[in-house]
């Protein structure tokens, strides 16, 4: 009897030990096994399975940061892209996140093929920027802001960039453009 109550917390113990990272799970610190405290120089050991192309621009007085894009090896599939805090400098960690494939989502189900309507339904709208051709959406509770094209609004929306825009005003089907993640 005792070793059968000895097998049975063992095999508890496995089943609760067994916490598994969903490599695409977005959360407001990570995307996937990416977090906020990840160094450029880890991001090999991190995508282990993906591929890393890095732009480099090499003028670090424009300003101007390294955008690391990060690709699926099996099929070529653009994953995320990449910038990171500061320009050329491997112990630098990440500031931006922008997220391009559709399979990364948080738990809400939020991801690039959401519409402002999952947004609005689901978090509050920290604030609508209104830029050329687009607005950004913000969401300060999930870090977190979005795009939506201009194209999705009222045609007497979309021309004036002087215009307040609020969250009330966009439709419910304006499809997200952008999803980004925000790590300051």
């Amino acid at each position: 009897m005792k070793h059968y109550l000895f097998l049975a917390i063992l095999l508890g113990l496995f089943v609760a030990c067994d916490k598994t990272t969903d490599p695409f799970l977005i959360t407001t610190n990570s995307a996937g096994l990416l977090t906020d405290s990840t160094m450029i120089r880890e991001l090999k050991t991190v995508f282990i399975n993906d591929s890393l192309s890095k732009f480099i621009g090499g003028d670090e007085f424009t300003g101007n940061t390294n955008t690391i894009s990060v690709y699926e090896k099996e099929s070529g599939a653009l994953l995320l892209e990449l910038d990171p805090n500061s320009a050329l400098d491997s112990l630098s960690t990440i500031r931006t996140v922008r997220i391009m494939d559709p399979r990364f989502k948080n738990q809400d189900g939020i991801n690039t093929l959401s519409t402002f309507g999952d947004l609005n339904s689901n978090y509050r709208i920290s604030s609508v920027q209104n830029t050329l051709r687009s607005l950004i959406i913000s969401v300060d509770e999930i870090n977190a802001y979005f795009t939506i094209s201009k194209k999705e609004l009222p045609e007497e929306m979309r021309y004036n960039m002087n215009k307040k825009i609020e969250a009330i005003s966009i439709p419910e089907s304006a499809k997200i453009k952008d999803f980004y993640l925000q790590w300051y």
